[in-house]
């Protein structure tokens, strides 16, 4: 965490302009176009990045879907996943988050700004009506984020079992599902990381609505996870050879 409040101290000066201007984008969507505000969200990550001697690089970008609305599915590693994904992802993508975690200061006012999705995880009904909104959002062309690990617990670059039922939401919509993998991503707010930190993202080949729709969820959650943990352990075996 120290490389959190690190970056936190080290804006400080600009923190009269930029927390009022996120609080008042957030409560006025009308007034800007969703671009807009994921620009402004790139931006706060861009000055966290500078800030904190964080470097992200992306990979894979390539298989993106360049039309329509997909969902991606990536490792969770800790509070830099997300920003990692927006400031690699050129276009606007919206995030589901936990309601628990989701109301922090900048946290919640970023969730607003990409018209983020909250999920109380002890709430069955209120879960299956976000997982219905995101199918909907999608299959009319939004890109959404969701984390099929549920949460984070020291998980470095290990992937823990995923959550089958959040894959419901692309079976309904039908759209693509892109596995992400994120590399290094917790060494930006865990533990004690002296110096510049490395992270990367890595898109992988999206699988199309076609080759999953036979499916069952737990299957699709296998084959999303074991792809990512491939790439890791590709990546990984790279690095120390």
């Amino acid at each position: 965490m120290f490389r959190f409040y690190y970056c936190i101290f080290m804006n400080l000066f600009r923190a009269p302009y930029e927390i009022p201007r996120l609080i008042y984008m957030a409560s006025h969507p009308e007034k800007y176009s969703l671009e807009k505000r994921y620009k402004k969200v790139r931006h706060i990550v861009q000055l966290m990045k500078r800030t904190g001697g964080v470097h992200t690089k992306a990979y894979g970008t390539e298989n993106l879907p360049k039309e329509g609305g997909y969902i991606m599915y990536p490792n969770h590693q800790g509070k830099y996943d997300a920003l990692g994904i927006f400031h690699t992802h050129e276009k606007p993508c919206s995030v589901l988050m936990d309601e628990a975690r989701s109301h922090a200061p900048i946290t919640s006012q970023v969730v607003d700004l990409v018209e983020g999705k909250r999920i109380e995880k002890d709430n069955i009904r209120q879960s299956m009506r976000i997982i219905l909104e995101i199918a909907e959002e999608a299959a009319a062309g939004k890109r959404f984020i969701i984390f099929p690990e549920g949460g984070y617990f020291h998980n470095h670059n290990v992937v823990k079992e995923f959550k089958p039922g959040c894959f419901k939401s692309a079976l309904k919509a039908k759209v693509p599902i892109v596995p992400v993998a994120l590399i290094d991503s917790y060494k930006v707010f865990e533990g004690f990381h002296p110096g510049r930190v490395y992270t990367q993202v890595h898109y992988l080949p999206a699988i199309p609505y076609e080759e999953y729709k036979e499916m069952k969820t737990v299957e699709i959650s296998e084959l999303v996870r074991q792809k990512i943990i491939d790439k890791i352990d590709e990546v990984l075996k790279e690095r120390e050879s």
